[in-house]
Formats: C-alpha cells, structure tokens, sequence
C-alpha cells in the first residue's frame, strides 16, 4: 500500500435528482433479496492492487448469486473507466444490459484526482459523489501507479475477466462465504431470508390447532439460545489518513 488525505468532494452542481439518490449507501438489485454495499465497492478499489485483486473483493462484497466480471479501461492519460458487469453471456465483454456500475478515476493535476461511482440498469439511480485523492492516502497499487514519476497507462488495450476465471473467482468465493458466515447470514435490506438461507414464516406457526378447541392458545416465546452463524471477527486493517 501507499500513502498518497483523502476528502468528500461535494457533488458537481447541475446533477439533479441523481445525485441527491446518491447518497443512499444500498442499492437493490434485480433479486429483491440482494444489496450492494457502494461504500464497501468505493474501499475495494482504493485498497485494490490491481483488476484481479479488484474483483476478487468485489465478488466477496455482492451476496447475489451472479459472479461480478470487471472491465479496466485507460481512456486516455488521465483517464481510467473500471466496470463491474454480469457476463451473463460468458462472451468475455461489456454488453450494455450487463453493466452493473462504472467506476470513473480522472487525474486532476500534480498529486491529486478523484472519483465517482454510476450505477447501470437496475442500478441507475445510484451515483456517489465524487471522492478527492491526494496526498496522505493510503491506496493500493491500482490507484498509486498513476502518482508515480513516468506513469503510463496499462489498459489502453481494455482488461476483462477472463471466462477462464470465473471457476475460481466462484472457488475462492464460496471459501470466503463459509469462513465469514456472520457477513451472509442477515437478511438483507429488503429480502427474507433467514441466517439458514431458507425464508421465515410470516404468517406464524400452525401448531395445536383444533377446530373444536375454545381455550386460547398461547404464543410460544422463543428460545434465546446461542447466536446462530456468528463467526469470531476477522482482523482488520487500520488505514491512518494523515
């Protein structure tokens, strides 16, 4: 990692209803049982060594089904487009419909730059502010080569996911899912499902029922037992911002 302070840039005047969506931290995706975290994405990519690194923390961040391919893309010398996507036709490139969100990284001048997150499709109505990096930053080498003296772009030709990856991009995340149980065993914002992965009964139990009983039952009171798929935490690495 290196260091290169980061500030919240305030989103570019003129970008309407938007940009104020922006704000929202979850976003629902097409299973109405699946949130992506985008402060989560937006920490991937400053901590990120490279496009692989980059999806793999990806892939462990989205609770979906779906694998995550990415797209790395310098546009120009300034410039850097990285995209999330679903190749859900497993022909190795950015379809339109398959886009997720786009990451767009600019260089601003000297030792500073920003970005800023867009959502595709289903995701549309997120845009995240634009995030300052500066000086004082801890970053990892995706973001840090571009601060070093002769940079040059690696992505001119545009980097994908090989189809060749994504077996053990899905190895290597459903490792992550049975050693983190803890971070998929919640119902997410808007789903229902249990810590179990089945779906809980809302409409109440059926149990002791009697057509002819007259004597009202009473609710059971469930038990408080242990905690069920909480895993020890994991240790965490502390970024000092100078």
């Amino acid at each position: 990692m290196f260091a290169l302070s980061a500030a919240l840039a305030l989103p570019a005047v003129g970008c309407g209803d938007a940009s104020s969506r922006g704000n929202d931290r979850w976003v629902t995706t097409d299973n109405a049982s699946v949130d992506i975290d985008w402060d989560a994405v937006s920490k991937a990519y400053k901590e990120a060594e490279g496009p692989e690194d980059f999806e793999r923390r990806v892939n462990e961040i989205y609770t979906g089904e779906e694998l995550v391919s990415v797209g790395v893309h310098d546009l120009d010398d300034t410039t850097q487009e990285v995209t999330g996507f679903f190749d859900k036709n497993t022909n190795g490139a950015i379809d339109e419909g398959e886009k997720i969100f786009t990451l767009r990284r600019e260089l601003t001048g000297g030792d500073a730059g920003r970005y800023r997150i867009q959502g595709h499709n289903r995701y549309s109505s997120y845009r995240s502010p634009f995030w300052d990096i500066a000086a004082g930053m801890v970053v990892g080498s995706m973001i840090s080569r571009a601060f070093m003296p002769g940079y040059r772009p690696m992505y001119r030709q545009p980097y994908h996911t090989p189809v060749s990856r994504h077996s053990s991009l899905s190895t290597q995340r459903s490792s992550y899912r049975k050693a983190n149980p803890s971070k998929f065993s919640s119902s997410s914002k808007t789903g229902t499902k249990s810590q179990s992965g089945r779906k809980y009964n809302r409409g109440g139990g059926n149990f002791n029922k009697s057509k002819t009983s007259t004597t009202p039952r009473r609710r059971s009171t469930p038990r408080r037992g242990g905690r069920f798929g909480l895993g020890a935490p994991k240790n965490r690495r502390i970024v000092v911002i100078a």
